[in-house]
């Protein structure tokens, strides 16, 4: 925590980045909900998805206005998932994490930002095998636009990359997964990858830069092969066999592993390429 931000003597402030964060974790919802049917985000206002009531704005209050509800529509007494304010409070965590870490600070932003779009990303693909361009589009403009700001106004050091590594680990992340889509498609004789797994490569490559964002591909790689063949792919067997059925390998959302490989390499993949490096070659 930066010594120079107390908690005690600034605590108004990270209670404002707080409810900043849980707002944003509102809207996050609305985009998870409404992308993926390619509905806008901003009208209509939100209603219930039962009995077509319009939500007041007091029952929107992000984390207390679920449960001043009970959980429920206060017009058809519809449950409401848990997920709404599961996620508005784990971005409100985020922000505030993220302050708490960088201080009152431009990197803090980026840092925010940058988390919660994968966030986005990774329950969009987990629910709907989609990762919406709002995301993917917004986080790779977001991210290109900051690291022009961090270059002429930003004066601390940053885990971002600069402008022209940025645009670089752009290309090199869309081209990568590209090719790895390819390869799946001739060994496995179906899609392998989608466009929306190649625009949140263009975004994370644009943050990372070259190096982490192989590495993200590595460690999104190795996270959905352990989930998959380790848990899932077993499952799936088991039910096969006891409903006679023939074995098929379900689909994976590799984005839902790639978000939080990215995330990673932002926080701890230098380190980690150099011990890499220092230990297998010497350098």
């Amino acid at each position: 925590m930066p010594a120079e931000f107390p908690i005690a003597e600034f605590w108004p402030f990270y209670l404002g980045i707080f409810v900043t964060g849980a707002c944003f974790g509102s809207f996050l919802n609305v985009c998870v909900g409404r992308w993926p049917a390619e509905l806008s985000v901003i009208s209509p206002p939100s209603r219930c998805p039962h009995c077509e009531r319009q939500i007041k704005w007091h029952e929107n209050v992000p984390i207390f206005g679920w449960l001043r509800l009970g959980g429920k529509c206060a017009g058809c007494n519809a449950r409401i998932s848990v997920q709404y304010p599961l996620i508005e409070l784990l971005v409100a965590l985020l922000w505030l994490g993220s302050a708490l870490v960088w201080g009152f600070s431009f990197e803090a932003l980026r840092v925010a930002v940058f988390a919660t779009i994968l966030l986005g990303i990774a329950l969009t693909d987990a629910q709907h095998y989609l990762i919406p361009d709002g995301f993917t589009i917004t986080g790779l403009f977001f991210t290109l636009a900051a690291s022009v700001i961090a270059l002429l106004y930003a004066s601390e050091t940053s885990m971002f990359v600069g402008p022209w590594d940025a645009i670089l680990g752009a290309c090199v992340g869309a081209g990568a997964i590209r090719i790895i889509g390819w390869l799946g498609e001739v060994a496995l004789k179906k899609e392998a990858m989608g466009f929306g797994d190649e625009t949140l490569m263009a975004f994370v490559g644009a943050a990372l830069g070259p190096p982490r964002t192989f590495l993200t591909i590595v460690g999104g790689a190795f996270l959905g092969a352990t989930l998959f063949l380790v848990i899932v792919g077993p499952i799936v067997w088991v039910r096969a066999r006891r409903r006679g059925e023939e074995f098929a390998f379900p689909d994976v959302p590799f984005g839902v592993f790639l978000a939080p490989a990215a995330l990673l390499a932002l926080l701890w993949g230098d380190p980690l390429i150099a011990w890499y490096l220092e230990s297998t070659l010497g350098l």
